[in-house]
């Protein structure tokens, strides 16, 4: 009985109003009780006598009368469990309040849509017990109702209008949204969660299938790598093999080439020993007959002995040094392999500024449409003539200039501004055709030139007289690499990185000359650069 009763207390005797354990408890014919004096002060702030909890209205001030028995249970009660448990539902921070109590508010603990308020446990029961107010829609606290509400009218948002993607409130529907397609919003949700999800999924697929696809690449490419280094470790290991065998073939030539020497000096050094002692015996001779007082005798005596020792001249060995000779012949002999080990290809601006090139425009190529300025650094065409003399390298009708620098068996850099709508950036031979209309003295048009053109903020490329298009963001500032001993001459857009439009891979078989061709009212200022300038 005991727990039954306090089970009872816990709902039956608490203030609706103050939400604390009842005192003095009055109760109202509408069968809700409330403590003396919170009922007291609400009447008094109030025109009307209703109730707190239900609303039901009375007419006259209902007479307030106390139940001593029933008070003093309440008394016993608050001492025991109604207290300490009450306490427990207080809103603490980040709760949702209660919005009618008063005094300390309890937690909220269900929102309604229709009332646009929050509800404590106490509170909430007139939409359970009320019929007017059983259909209001019940949801979990919310703090930010307000936002539910329609900002023109101030009413419930019960409805989406799918013709201006919005929702909207009763109001809104009859005043502004006729003729609009309109769906409860239950329904948009559900199409929304749908379209959502499927969104999601798809998102999802794509990314599954990006990162699969990422990693087959990296698995190839790991495969690739692993091919490279056991194919340049064969490729390195046959160098290896092939300087080892030259080596062994150069000391066995050389050898045999001492020996050679050897055995043909060792012949001369015999022969020269034998006439040593052949002299050395016709001195000694001399020395004997020059003891004689026979004069007569003495002349005919050296007469022979002179002529026996001219009849044979000493003899020479030319001795050769060898391995000098003996690496030409053997390093160009047929069997043996070239390896031709090229500098690693530049990545960054740093590195190709490495092969920075200085660039000055020559005046004698210049057509007369073209005006040079900047120490012959920048070349404008502004429409007006220039006053050059003839010259037989100068383009008469093709509005073109060359540089001066021949640009021969290395790599070479250079990077250019252009400003105008049309412009051409390339190299050249120096046979390039100069005079005529012909359209094989423009750059790119024959087989001795190449070329980049800008038009219209669009890149193409052109060698023979076709045309390549680029898809590539413009810019400005291009940058031109060559490699001539490779054959390659590439194209570099020019910003925070290096995006690479274009590269020839060819044979060149002569110097070439950087040239530009330009439209109306546009130019182009080889850059002032220097390797430092990174």
């Amino acid at each position: 009985m005991a727990e039954a009763l306090l089970f009872v207390s816990q709902d039956e005797f608490t203030c609706s109003v103050c939400l604390d354990t009842l005192t003095d408890r009055v109760s109202l014919h509408c069968g809700h009780s409330f403590c003396l004096k919170c009922l007291t002060d609400c009447w008094d702030q109030s025109q009307e006598c209703s109730c707190p909890q239900c609303r039901h209205t009375f007419t006259t001030r209902p007479e307030l009368n106390r139940n001593a028995l029933l008070n003093e249970v309440i008394k016993k009660l608050k001492k025991t469990t109604i207290g300490p448990s009450s306490s427990q539902n207080y809103a603490g921070p980040g709760d949702v309040e209660c919005d009618f109590c008063t005094g300390k508010k309890f937690r909220a603990v269900k929102s309604c849509l229709t009332c646009i308020a929050s509800y404590c446990q106490t509170h909430l029961q007139p939409h359970y017990e009320v019929a007017a107010w059983k259909g209001h829609k019940l949801v979990d606290p919310d703090r930010n109702l307000k936002e539910k509400l329609c900002e023109k009218h101030q009413k419930s948002l019960e409805i989406f209008c799918k013709t201006d993607d919005s929702c909207i409130c009763m109001m809104c529907v009859v005043t502004g949204h006729n003729g609009h397609k309109m769906v409860e919003l239950e329904t948009e949700r559900e199409e929304k969660q749908k379209q959502t999800l499927s969104d999601i999924k798809r998102r999802l697929e794509e990314r599954e299938k990006t990162l699969k696809e990422m990693r087959r690449v990296m698995e190839e490419m790991k495969i690739s790598v692993e091919r490279d280094v056991v194919e340049n470790e064969k490729s390195f290991t046959a160098l290896i093999r092939c300087i080892e065998e030259a080596q062994r073939k150069l000391t066995e030539r050389i050898k045999e080439q001492e020996k050679r020497e050897m055995e043909k000096a060792e012949g001369v050094m015999e022969q020269l020993e034998k006439e040593i002692k052949e002299l050395k015996r016709r001195e000694a001779e001399l020395k004997e007959l020059s003891e004689t007082k026979d004069h007569l005798h003495f002349l005919q005596v050296r007469v022979t002995l002179h002529r026996a020792s001219d009849q044979t001249g000493i003899p020479q060995c030319h001795l050769h040094s060898f391995h000098s000779s003996s690496l030409l012949f053997l390093f160009s002999a047929p069997e043996v392999p070239v390896f031709a080990l090229h500098p690693p290809e530049p990545q960054s601006r740093d590195d190709f500024l490495k092969y920075f090139c200085p660039l000055t425009l020559d005046i004698n190529t210049a057509n007369r449409d073209l005006h040079l300025s900047e120490g012959n650094k920048k070349v404008t065409r502004d429409g007006t003539k220039a006053k050059y003399p003839d010259h037989p390298d100068r383009f008469d009708y093709w509005v073109q200039v060359l540089c001066r620098e021949a640009l021969t068996g290395t790599r070479c850099y250079w990077e250019v501004e252009g400003n105008g709508d049309f412009m051409e950036i390339g190299v050249a031979y120096k046979g390039l055709n100069r005079k005529g209309e012909g359209s094989e003295c423009g750059l790119g048009n024959n087989d001795k030139s190449w070329s980049l053109q800008c038009f219209n903020s669009k890149f193409s490329v052109r060698h023979k007289h076709q045309r390549t298009k680029i898809s590539a963001p413009y810019s400005p500032r291009i940058g031109v690499y060559l490699d001539w001993p490779a054959g390659c001459l590439s194209f570099y857009s020019v910003s925070h990185t290096m995006t690479l439009l274009h590269r020839f891979n060819t044979s060149f078989t002569e110097p070439l000359y950087p040239g530009f061709w330009f439209g109306l009212h546009s130019s182009v200022t080889i850059s002032h650069l220097t390797p430092c300038d990174h």
